[in-house]
């Protein structure tokens, strides 16, 4: 809770305050501790004294225990006697809710989260598809022939289709990008569709996230708490993982350098930090260490929250200033290994002795280090932390329906929209050239056609020509006959006259065979 300006943790054995100055913020930290040591206490106590202060806050609600701080909390013996313990009457304490907005990336208990493949980008979802470094080169490949031919890349089917468009047309593309085979495009689509299978679709569409919407207070000035449920998407770890990655990444590529501030622009609580880094190859390993480092200047606060510190590497470790450790169990040689790195992580404090205590600590307990006015980090100390003023638990399924509906965001980003992208223009590409395709064809087929009617034309043409020089020939043949016979029978005649009768017929014979003989051949010619 507030008091004079700054963030009431905890006290110390000795009843003094723990504070976490406000200007320091924004220099991330720590809450680690084994399962039930009380992580999600401190982490709804930070909150909401965030939220008091005017400070929008990230949570992922992976148990769904976070989003009741929306309710206040209720009396009871247990909270009366620590109300006592720590003399929070005379402080001002009252149960109260904070505002929030419950988000879910399968919208199922929370508006929809929603961002597009090329907002995420090829390194981070190439994390997701778990691709090789040839698959991922493709991938980037893919990315950069989309944004050269102005192809949208918003939804996983906009993918499948840009991977398609690539691999059958890869003798294109090879002169410029080399060589792709058809083996690994294959690869990375049946990737695509596993992370389909995952319910990936829902978080990749439109209309995506702003994260200047994140930045909007709640009734009386508080700060917004935006929850992120994560029940279902802790059991996909790449996804809940490369999420988490990727709004480091858009927080810190949208929001302007702000410098040192009075209070953080907005404070992040990332749980299970610890699937952040599993399997996570060193090029995003370095990225997530700048933009931890980076991301300061920004005006926004990092907190990880995970059961040890040693899920967290060391460039990253090495950025979180304040530092709230709960109760860890060492029960093997490793465990006592991880615990006694652990406590030589604080500024030792002679009263007691770290190792020691960390073991000890109970439910509720921590050892706690803020940094001080000047950034150094304080001494250890052994505290208590202090309750929450919103209700403990987890909300019904009503409570949560009615919380969803009634956001300002709700109708912003409930729906989903397909916009005109990559899907939608190669297939009308295709369409177009499939249509182009099966005009010339039928074209082709018309032309041959066409040729065949006329060569069957000229033939049938030759032929009834043919037909008619023969017809002329036998009409001359007929005539030159008749004629030659009639000529010949009468110049036999006049030769016969002077024989006599019988002179007469011989002649008249002889005539006319001279006559067919003599004149037929002329005819006919």
């Amino acid at each position: 809770m507030l008091s004079d300006g700054k963030i009431w943790v905890a006290n110390n054995d000795s009843g003094e305050q723990i504070f976490l100055l406000p200007e320091m913020a924004n220099r991330h930290g720590l809450v680690a501790g084994a399962t039930g040591s009380g992580k999600t206490i401190t982490l709804k106590v930070m909150a909401e004294s965030f939220s008091e202060m005017g400070v929008p806050v990230f949570m992922a609600d992976v148990k769904g225990d976070i989003a009741s701080i929306m309710f206040p909390g209720t009396d009871s013996e247990n909270m009366q006697k620590r109300i006592e313990k720590f003399g929070l009457a005379d402080a001002g304490f009252s149960y109260q809710g904070y505002p929030v907005t419950l988000w879910d990336i399968y919208g199922e208990k929370g508006i929809p989260l929603r961002t597009t493949i090329s907002e995420i980008g090829p390194l981070l979802l190439s994390r997701i598809l778990d691709l090789n470094d040839l698959q991922r080169d493709i991938l980037s490949i893919i990315f950069k022939i989309a944004d050269e031919n102005n192809l949208l890349l918003i939804d996983t089917k906009d993918l499948k289709s840009m991977l398609n468009y690539v691999r059958d047309n890869s003798a294109i593309f090879a002169a410029d990008y080399g060589r792709m085979s058809s083996a690994s495009i294959g690869a990375i689509i049946r990737a695509v569709v596993g992370l389909e299978a995952d319910g990936a679709e829902y978080f990749f569409g439109e209309p995506g996230l702003s994260v200047n919407d994140w930045l909007t207070l709640g009734e009386g000035g508080k700060g917004m708490i935006n929850i992120l449920d994560s029940s279902s998407l802790i059991l996909n770890g790449r996804l809940y993982s490369t999420f988490l990655l990727w709004l480091l990444s858009e927080l810190f590529e949208t929001l302007p350098e702000v410098g040192d501030l009075a209070k953080p622009k907005m404070v992040f609580f990332f749980d299970e930090a610890h699937l952040l880094f599993d399997g996570t190859p060193r090029i995003l390993l370095d990225k997530i260490e700048q933009v931890v480092k980076l991301i300061r200047s920004k005006g926004v606060g990092v907190y990880f929250c995970t059961q040890n510190p040693s899920d967290i590497p060391d460039g990253v470790l090495a950025q979180l200033g304040n530092k709230v450790q709960h109760a860890l169990r060492a029960y093997t040689p490793k465990e006592q290994k991880n615990v006694k790195a652990a406590a030589e992580s604080f500024r030792q404090n002679p009263e007691f002795d770290t190792y020691n205590t960390l073991l000890e600590l109970g439910v509720g307990e921590a050892v706690i280090s803020f940094l001080d006015e000047n950034g150094v980090p304080s001494v250890a100390q052994k505290a208590s932390i202090l309750p929450p003023k919103s209700r403990m638990g987890s909300i019904s399924d009503a409570e949560r329906e009615r919380s969803v509906k009634s956001s300002l965001f709700f109708s912003k980003y409930y729906e989903a929209v397909d916009p005109d992208s990559a899907y939608e223009k190669l297939n009308r590409q295709e369409a177009q050239e499939a249509a182009e395709k099966e005009k010339a064809e039928l074209e082709r087929k018309e032309f041959l056609e066409k040729e065949k009617a006329a060569a069957a034309e000229e033939k049938e043409k030759a032929r009834e020509e043919a037909k008619k020089a023969q017809a002329r020939k036998r009409a001359v043949s007929s005539v030159g006959n008749t004629v030659t016979g009639t000529i010949g029978r009468e110049v036999g005649k006049q030769i016969g006259k002077g024989f006599g009768k019988f002179g007469k017929t011989l002649g008249g014979n002889l005539g006319a065979s001279l006559g067919r003989g003599l004149f037929g051949t002329l005819f006919k010619k």
